[in-house]
């Protein structure tokens, strides 16, 4: 209320037309005019709220707090939106509770300062954002159940895969051993299609000679025929003795392939191993064909498998005769040291082309030059494959027309 109509038709002009709730108070916080808004927001006639204490629209938790804050803003004069940051709530007539937004602006009338204050109920809008915030809590939820969701997806799916991983690489092995087993057993067909050839081929040849010189050893009766029969007694021996050597060959060739090959080591003297294989490889000797060793080797006791020795040492052998012509001869050395043997072959035969010399381990390999001379083509693949399982190695030196020289190293002491 004021003093004079000129005051009252001023408040008057600033009410028309405001549909937020106007309140005006002096500086001792009295009600001095509201609208029909206030009035209605609050729940009171607009009489009556006029002379009554700003506090009777404020909670009483508030009272002294806000004393302090009006001074303070009386002071300053500044207008500004109240409590920013704050919930601000207003007391209705019924004593109940609700929330309000309130704009302060400060204004003097002569000597008399007061604060007009525009207030609006925000119940609507605070049950909006509580809803809103309900809301988006509830979505938050359920953003993090889907995420978690989607995670355990994720991983169910990464472990399927995982598993489905497994199988494919199962089944990739399933399938590489499946073709490593076909490959194997072509392999293996192929190896006894060989085989029956060279069984026709080799033997056939051999035992044809045996027979022959069987039947004519019958026809020399006299006394003086006696080396004719001694002639055609030899050709049997050379060739008993090569048709042992293919089978010792196949039978060596049977066990590497099964695995069932098992070495025998035994304490054995050089001296006698190098007398067995040359009085062996002597008897095969070509007409002229002279096998030059040592006659006084340093012998020593050597602790390996002696049958294989020999087989490796007699195959060489062997060999050195049968490429060689007549009338040549064959070096076999044997140097040693503390602990390793060293043996060298070497003829003066047909060599070994340099196109064929990188296959010459192979199996049932064969150098060009050789196609017509009887042989195999395995006993080097074996002599190599049972030098190394011994600890051993073969390598060789050959020119073609000129010869070849075969060089053995073995331990003394199998390990």
């Amino acid at each position: 209320m004021f003093n004079n109509q000129k005051s009252d038709n001023i408040f008057n002009l600033l009410f028309q037309g405001i549909s937020e709730g106007v309140l005006v108070v002096n500086e001792d916080q009295i009600i001095a005019e509201v609208n029909k808004s206030v009035a209605e927001i609050f729940g009171y006639a607009e009489n009556e709220l006029r002379g009554l204490h700003l506090n009777t629209l404020i909670p009483t938790s508030v009272h002294v707090k806000h004393d302090d804050y009006f001074r303070a803003f009386i002071k300053r004069g500044e207008s500004r939106k109240m409590g920013i940051g704050k919930d601000l709530f207003g007391i209705r007539k019924d004593g109940s509770k609700f929330p309000v937004e309130a704009g302060l602006n400060p204004f003097s009338i002569g000597n008399t300062k007061y604060v007009m204050a525009i207030l609006t109920d925000i119940t609507v809008r605070k049950k909006a954002e509580k809803e809103i915030k309900d809301l988006n809590n509830h979505l938050e939820i359920k953003v993090e159940q889907r995420t978690e969701e989607l995670e355990k997806a994720i991983d169910q799916l990464k472990f399927s895969n995982k598993e489905l991983q497994q199988e494919v690489n199962k089944r990739k092995r399933a399938e590489a051993e499946m073709k490593n087993a076909l490959h194997k057993e072509r392999e293996l067909g192929d190896l006894k299609t060989k085989f029956l050839s060279l069984v026709s081929h080799e033997f056939k040849t051999p035992l044809s000679g045996i027979l022959t010189s069987a039947t004519l050893i019958g026809k020399y009766e006299k006394e003086e025929q006696q080396h004719k029969r001694d002639k055609h007694i030899k050709t049997i021996k050379n060739k008993v003795h090569y048709l042992t050597n293919i089978l010792n060959d196949f039978l060596s060739i049977e066990r590497l392939e099964s695995g069932k090959v098992t070495y025998k080591f035994e304490e054995f003297s050089l001296q006698n191993l190098v007398n067995e294989v040359i009085y062996n490889a002597n008897v095969t000797l070509k007409s002229g064909q002279q096998i030059i060793y040592p006659n006084q080797i340093e012998d020593c006791i050597l602790k390996q498998d002696k049958n294989v020795m020999e087989l490796v040492l007699s195959n060489l052998l062997s060999n050195a005769i049968k490429y060689s012509p007549e009338e040549t001869q064959i070096n076999f050395e044997i140097d040693q040291d503390s602990e390793r043997l060293y043996f060298h072959v070497k003829d003066q035969g047909m060599g070994i082309p340099q196109k064929d010399q990188k296959h010459i381990f192979e199996r049932y390999f064969r150098a060009e030059n050789a196609i017509n001379n009887q042989g195999t083509g395995i006993g080097l693949n074996i002599a190599k494959v049972h030098l190394e399982n011994l600890g051993g190695k073969i390598y060789f030196d050959s020119r073609e027309n000129e010869g070849t020289t075969f060089y053995i190293e073995i331990p003394k002491q199998h390990e």
